[in-house]
């Protein structure tokens, strides 16, 4: 596969890292209190298959890439029971091609825009698919070189979903955070106002507006602060290899 390169980890160690971060992942979830255990999206980004199968042989399903072209790629050859969110940049051009090309495709969490969501909304409905599931993308360090909305520009987005987007069904707000891709507690601090704004506003439960927020070096310190759904990529798949992007 073009896409993907070799794993620098032992065979079977995946599945273990998967099984512990997962406990980590459960373990933090009970101590907030959380009436459901925060869903774990194992990041596969540049990771060959077979790693991808460890995860799966584990009884793993939530899987995240970044790259269209390497989704399109891993979707053929992985279970149809797999599901797929999208987590990385994507171009509304690509929004049809991503749609038709991953039939489990689950989420698309980096939707930026009102443009994007038309696209996906075509695309899901040309598909004749079940609403898919997107989320807000969310730019809460004011980094210039992150993706996402301002927050005070989130409400309009979401709401534009909610009324205008029959095909797509909104499922809450993602941040990435820090330039590093860590997170301050600002940073979650932010996107959890968010989404009571958007909540308020919309007359949604908050019970049903996902946070998405987390990843390798700060998932369970995202948890504590009320992440429902938290993306996991290094420290379950070993240390990324970019040579081919």
């Amino acid at each position: 596969m073009s896409a993907a390169v070799a794993g620098s980890i032992p065979p079977g160690m995946t599945a273990r890292n998967l099984v512990e971060v997962a406990a980590r992942v459960a373990a933090a979830g009970a101590k907030a209190s959380k009436a459901v255990t925060p869903r774990l999206v194992a990041v596969s980004k540049t990771k060959p298959v077979e790693q991808l199968m460890e995860c799966y042989g584990a009884g793993h399903r939530s899987f995240g890439e970044n790259y269209v072209q390497e989704i399109l790629e891993k979707s053929p050859v992985m279970p149809a029971d797999v599901q797929w969110h999208f987590i990385g940049h994507l171009q509304s051009n690509k929004a049809k091609s991503l749609v038709q090309g991953v039939p489990s495709l689950f989420m698309v969490e980096t939707v930026d825009s009102v443009k994007l969501a038309n696209k996906l909304n075509t695309a899901v409905g040309e598909a004749a698919r079940l609403p898919l599931n997107v989320m807000v993308q969310v730019n809460t360090s004011g980094e210039e070189t992150k993706f996402g909305v301002n927050p005070e520009d989130c409400l309009s987005l979401a709401r534009h979903i909610v009324t205008d987007c029959a095909h797509l069904h909104f499922s809450g707000l993602m941040t990435i955070g820090m330039p590093d891709y860590t997170s301050r507690p600002e940073n979650f601090t932010c996107l959890s106002k968010c989404r009571d704004e958007v909540c308020e506003a919309l007359a949604l439960d908050v019970s049903t507006v996902e946070l998405s927020m987390g990843m390798s070096g700060d998932y369970e310190s995202a948890i504590q602060m009320g992440s429902d759904n938290v993306r996991v990529g290094s420290t379950i798949f070993g240390a990324r290899d970019y040579s081919a992007k």
